[in-house]
């Protein structure tokens, strides 16, 4: 099995606060974190911690006190950063973060140099012998453009989590990145982003999804959150995933978690339903614990979940 993920990594600074801030209004934070993050980061290493094989993991580091920070979180991780490139004239980027008393969460980043790659993107040699890639929307579009080609020409299946939510005027090169994605997985605000569908309900997600697949997606599944997930699959057949009973503490880098599952479960060859299902565990349990790359499950923990889960539903 392997599984390269090309995207973003940054160091986050999190405070946990009661209330998100208004503007003008300074708030006290009860405490705060410092970890990895970026959508690239958290993804690799939720895949490396379901995965019994090494996850390759492509990005962009400036020389700072926060790119020596990152790369040794990366190792404390179990993720090699021997494909990670240095940028000497850029700097790390870094994540904001509040997450309040109802774990709900606003999230700043400075991308620094994960927006510094050139249009080439990185060495198609990452994708030699991938089953899954997996990308997001925190580096240059051109440069993911550039990689999702060296991909797709890799024979490898991609991902795409059109994350974060897209302004209006880049929705058309975003959906170039669509139509070269195998299954693209936006959560609500995203796919009303991308399509100008209002999500309120499974029908209004099912709406966007067609008009994703219109865009050129062949499979579409589109995150609810609390309320599960709906998708369409490259047949057009429609699905839905009930959500998993969770007490949630905060929601930072579960979509994250979510992607670098569905890519273990297709790499491990489970059926889309299945895989989605796996991926959406993984996605509830990241949620029970505080931080980005950090709340990820391992393996052993999911496996357990899901048996606990078959159980009380047999």
């Amino acid at each position: 099995m392997s599984i390269t993920v090309f995207g973003s990594v940054n160091v986050d600074l999190t405070a946990y606060v009661e209330m998100l801030p208004r503007p003008g209004v300074t708030s006290h934070a009860t405490n705060y974190a410092t970890g990895l993050g970026g959508k690239g980061a958290n993804q690799a290493v939720a895949a490396q911690r379901l995965s019994g094989s090494p996850v390759r993991f492509v990005a962009a580091l400036g020389p700072d006190a926060f790119g020596a920070r990152a790369r040794a979180l990366l190792s404390k991780f179990g993720v090699s950063d021997e494909d990670i490139i240095i940028l000497p004239d850029e700097e790390t980027g870094i994540a904001l973060i509040h997450v309040d008393a109802a774990s709900q969460n606003t999230i700043t980043v400075v991308g620094g140099a994960n927006m510094a790659w050139p249009e080439q993107g990185p060495d198609p040699a990452v994708f030699h012998g991938a089953k899954i890639g997996l990308f997001q929307l925190e580096v240059p579009i051109q440069a993911s453009t550039s990689a999702m080609r060296a991909a797709r020409a890799a024979g490898t299946r991609i991902i795409l989590d059109p994350a974060p939510a897209p302004e209006r005027s880049s929705t058309q090169d975003i959906n170039s990145l669509i139509r070269l994605a195998d299954i693209v997985t936006p959560n609500e605000s995203e796919a009303e982003a991308l399509t100008g569908i209002p999500i309120s309900d499974c029908d209004s997600a099912l709406q966007a999804a067609q008009v994703l697949r219109a865009s050129g997606a062949r499979t579409v599944a589109l995150k609810l959150g609390a309320e599960g997930l709906v998708y369409i699959d490259h047949y057009g057949s429609e699905g839905y995933i009930p959500p998993f009973n969770v007490v949630a503490v905060d929601t930072v880098a579960a979509g994250d978690c979510f992607n670098g599952a569905l890519a273990i479960a297709l790499a491990e060859g489970r059926l889309l339903p299945e895989a989605l299902r796996f991926a959406s565990a993984a996605g509830a349990l990241a949620t029970e614990k505080p931080g980005a790359a950090s709340s990820a499950p391992y393996r052993h923990q999911l496996d357990l979940f899901l048996n606990e889960v078959n159980q009380y539903s047999s």
